[in-house]
């Protein structure tokens, strides 16, 4: 009797684990963080170069149905989902359309937009405030 109690019990365990995994799970369709139809472009390590571990990554995103660049800027390493300066800029290439985002934040700093289409873009990450990658006339298009 016990061995078939706990069978159940076990049966009913991993039921209701796969059930809540399941439930939780994203659907295929999900936004981003720019929105539904930006696709990412580029992804960059900031502060590797310079103490030899991330703190921080830049992501890239284009709307091929807008025209529009996007950028945002996480934590990583000790500056992961911890308040700590993080930035973002983004503009055309030729420095024009500027939009930037820069705060304490615990997760990221941005999204941040820039319409550039059939242009190149210049994109800033930051994170902590003294390290950061920049990147000119990138994702032309």
């Amino acid at each position: 009797m016990r061995t078939r109690k706990l069978a159940t019990l076990l049966a009913g365990a991993a039921l209701a684990s796969t059930t809540t995994l399941v439930a939780g799970a994203t659907p295929a369709s999900a936004a981003g963080p720019c929105g539904s139809s930006y696709t990412r472009v580029g992804v960059y390590d900031i502060g590797v170069q310079k103490y030899g571990y991330r703190t921080g990554i830049l992501e890239v995103y284009y709307s091929s149905s807008t025209g529009k660049n996007c950028a945002l800027t996480y934590g990583a390493g000790p500056y992961a989902n911890t308040t700590s300066w993080k930035g973002v800029v983004i503009s055309r290439g030729d420095g024009s359309g500027k939009d930037s985002d820069a705060d304490n934040y615990q997760y990221y700093a941005g999204p941040v937009y820039v319409s550039a289409p059939g242009q190149c873009i210049d994109v800033e990450g930051i994170s902590p405030s003294w390290t950061s990658v920049k990147l000119n006339n990138v994702h032309c298009g």
